[in-house]
């Protein structure tokens, strides 16, 4: 069925955070109601709506991570790409920080 996907173990992991996010998420949203907060960006948030602004940031970190790998090679000579697992934890970190702080 996901033959067409390169599914590798740093990928999985990523999906299987999002799907635990989203449960952890609706179940928080069920016992505790949110309620609308403005930080670092210009409008006012739910915890939805910061989840999705991470997830989307999340998303770019690693497209652009992937995209950038074998110029990133190139430019710091190594010898292979970086590996996705350092752009997994940029990515949840980078989504940690907008969760908590935007």
């Amino acid at each position: 069925m996901f033959e067409w996907m390169a599914w590798t173990t740093p990928v999985a992991v990523f999906f299987v955070c999002i799907v635990f996010m989203l449960i952890g998420m609706t179940v928080w949203e069920i016992k505790s109601p949110t309620v609308l907060r403005k930080g670092f960006l210009p409008i006012a948030t739910t915890r939805g709506d910061r989840l999705f602004i991470g997830l989307l940031t999340a998303a770019y970190i690693n497209l652009a991570w992937v995209g950038l790998g074998e110029r990133m090679a190139q430019w710091f000579s190594l010898e292979a790409a970086p590996s996705v697992w350092i752009s997994l934890f940029l990515s949840m970190a980078a989504l940690a920080f907008v969760m908590r702080k935007a």
